[in-house]
């Protein structure tokens, strides 16, 4: 069955290519999905797999409904670790699992594996902003927003702490405290070492109080 094309409704996006790297000549090619659709991330993971096995085959409809399901708390990741506007990405995640289907067995949850693909395409189009601006050479652990801290005097908040950590820190906390992914869980889809996982975590977490002692003590 060919799957070269997501079973979505296209619009074409407006945004110009930059360097950001939640824009992509890919994104803007991905059919727009809707900006309303409501976080449903209910169901077992048997439906999830049920449904899948019935997108691999073609079916659009089976297709829809997984990104009912999914595609809220997957823009939700996204925003937060990309720290830009996440829609294009979420799109092209979705455009990867309609024409990889047949990748997904059913090992780990559909969730999980959806994730993964929008993380790792986060990835890829974040290296290539980087070698689009010429900073290649620049740690690809330093934090990708500048720190907020003189934004303003109004109390610090999660995207204001989650601002001046790495993209990989940002993922790792928001995984594990904001969506509730377990260590390993958050392993998988960000595909690395269960160790490197909490290393992450514990470096993130230790960034964001200091940052809230400071903002006490101001």
């Amino acid at each position: 069955m060919n799957r070269s094309s997501a079973p979505l409704r296209v619009r074409h996006s407006s945004r110009s290519l930059s360097a950001s790297p939640c824009s992509s000549a890919a994104a803007s090619r991905a059919p727009r999905l809707p900006r309303s659709a409501p976080l449903r991330d209910g169901g077992s993971a048997d439906e999830d797999w049920a449904l899948n096995q019935r997108v691999a085959g073609g079916d659009r409809a089976a297709f829809q409904l997984l990104v009912l399901r999914h595609e809220g708390r997957l823009r939700a990741f996204l925003a937060r670790a990309a720290g830009c506007d996440a829609d294009d990405l979420a799109q092209e995640a979705f455009v990867r699992a309609w024409q990889r289907a047949d990748d997904y067995r059913g090992q780990g949850s559909y969730a999980a594996w959806i994730m993964g693909i929008g993380w790792r395409l986060f990835l890829d189009q974040r290296r290539t902003a980087r070698r689009r601006e010429g900073l290649a050479g620049r740690d690809d652990d330093a934090p990708t927003s500048t720190d907020p801290r003189g934004a303003s005097d109004a109390a610090i908040d999660a995207d204001r702490l989650l601002a001046v950590l790495s993209p990989q820190e940002r993922a790792a906390l928001t995984l594990c405290f904001g969506h509730g992914w377990s260590h390993g869980e958050a392993a998988e889809i960000m595909g690395v070492p269960l160790g490197t996982l909490k290393s992450l975590v514990l470096r993130g977490r230790a960034k964001a109080q200091k940052m809230i002692g400071e903002g006490a003590d101001a």
